[in-house]
């Protein structure tokens, strides 16, 4: 399954897991994992990879969702994009009958030409974030209100059209300026367009608004300081983890920040921690692998990398994953095996 959105706190924590990984297989094989540019491709197909899409538009967006190139699939559904400067991009598919597409490539961390893209018709039952979890609070709020938060959140994380998002979170805090829930998610979208510092100003909205009782918006506002080296990221996210102790990204995103300050035992609690309460959550791995490395624990981090490809198998990470493992593996088998004879 191509992971085709991200939250944008995952976005701060893939750029320090991404480059801990970098310098991870430089040391264990001299050649880089992530080249710096290249081109963006692959594969579109229709429902399955037995139905190639062909001769479909797919458009190359800026970051700003600004128009860069177009290309048209061959027979067999592949696209390429060649000779890309390093920059952030959006790969879009527009069909109609079948939902849009929309998936984030960054240049600045690795070249992706393997994508694999399955459309599915719009007659197909959706994934849908009414499934997510509604705090009392929130169903004290306005329907009108309601309505255009449930709006923001699918065009966040569905459609990933982040600049439409804020706009139905501005209004629903037009409707209702003490919706704390929804102060936190414009500071998501925010994210998702670049704008760190509408973000903060969101997320301590959120934080505000409830009282200082909402957890979940201490999180996000600590990874975001965490982005900037403040040094008030790591009692920013304890207060969070305080406040919303069940919330796994808490303790995910304290295990980042103690793994940065190099104080490593209590970042393998707090990343136990999160995979606790998140045992299927592919991130979390990528920081138990970066925790195991640094204590030179490699059968824990073969393990981890492990659980992470079971969890993210087709993913650009995943792939990645997938080639450290094995250079890992390479690397270990060549200094346990013994001496040639003289």
């Amino acid at each position: 399954m191509l992971y085709s959105h991200r939250s944008p706190a995952w976005e701060v924590v893939t750029a320090y897991l991404a480059n801990v990984l970098v310098v991870l297989s430089c040391i264990v094989l001299p050649a880089p994992l992530f080249a710096q540019r290249g081109s963006i491709g692959g594969h579109v197909y229709l429902e399955d990879n037995t139905h190639p899409a062909k001769g479909i538009a797919v458009d190359l967006l800026s970051a700003e969702h600004t128009s860069v190139a177009t290309a048209r699939t061959g027979d067999s559904g592949e696209f390429r994009f060649g000779g890309i400067p390093v920059a952030q991009y959006f790969v879009s598919i527009q069909l109609a009958e079948y939902d849009p597409v929309s998936i984030r490539i960054d240049l600045n961390f690795e070249v992706d030409d393997s994508l694999t893209i399955y459309l599915k018709s719009i007659v197909q039952t959706r994934s849908s974030t009414s499934t997510l979890p509604v705090s009392v609070h929130e169903l004290s709020m306005p329907p009108k209100a309601r309505k255009l938060f449930a709006s923001g959140q699918k065009k966040l994380y569905q459609e990933q059209d982040a600049k439409a998002a804020v706009a139905d979170f501005e209004q629903a805090l037009a409707v209702a300026p003490t919706y704390y829930e929804a102060s936190n998610q414009l500071g998501m979208a925010y994210l998702d367009l670049n704008n760190p510092a509408q973000a903060e100003i969101a997320f301590r909205k959120s934080i505000e608004s409830s009282g200082d009782t909402y957890g979940e918006a201490d999180v996000r506002l600590g990874a975001l300081l965490l982005d900037r080296s403040n040094a008030d990221a790591e009692s920013v996210i304890r207060k969070g983890v305080q406040l919303s102790p069940n919330f796994w990204r808490g303790h995910y995103e304290l295990g980042l920040v103690l793994v940065i300050q190099k104080r490593i035992p209590e970042a393998l609690s707090a990343a136990e921690k999160a995979r606790e309460l998140a045992p299927n959550m592919a991130p979390v791995y990528r920081l138990l692998s970066s925790i195991h490395f640094v204590q030179g624990n490699y059968p824990a981090l073969l393990q981890d990398l492990d659980t992470y490809i079971s969890l993210d198998p087709d993913s650009r990470n995943g792939r990645g994953a997938k080639q450290l493992r094995d250079e890992i593996q390479q690397k270990l088998s060549h200094q346990s095996a013994p001496p040639p004879h003289p």
